[in-house]
């Protein structure tokens, strides 16, 4: 991106799920419910996966949906949660791509041989 006065600058740096409709589905106070878990984990990472920075800085839903109740929520780590994102987005993915090929799959034809029950 070029300034009007000719200056190079960077793109707007874009949020992770800007395509996304998670972030209109949170409650009007979800900042105040982030902290309040934030601060109840002691900023501690709950899920301690492998390569797990320990220090929470964000807050994941246990159960996915639109839960958002604190007993539903827990502060985890960026690496830990960006794990758990990209395995629940290969899952559904997944289950996407099944559905997909089951509706492109073709009825098998009749064999030109066989005859009718009704015809006979």
């Amino acid at each position: 991106m070029v300034s009007a006065e000719g200056i190079i600058m960077k793109p707007p740096k874009r949020e992770s799920w800007e395509n996304s409709s998670r972030s209109k589905r949170l409650p009007p106070n979800w900042r105040a419910l982030r902290a309040q878990v934030l601060r109840r984990d002691k900023n501690t990472c709950q899920i301690n996966g492998p390569a797990c920075s320990i220090h929470a800085t964000e807050v994941d839903h246990i159960q996915a949906g639109d839960n958002h109740s604190p007993d539903n929520l827990r502060a985890v780590c960026s690496v830990c949660h960006a794990r758990k994102s990209a395995l629940e987005g290969s899952k559904a993915s997944g289950i996407a791509r099944a559905r997909l090929s089951a509706l492109r799959k073709r009825r098998p034809e009749r064999h030109p041989g066989r005859r009718d029950k009704s015809s006979q």
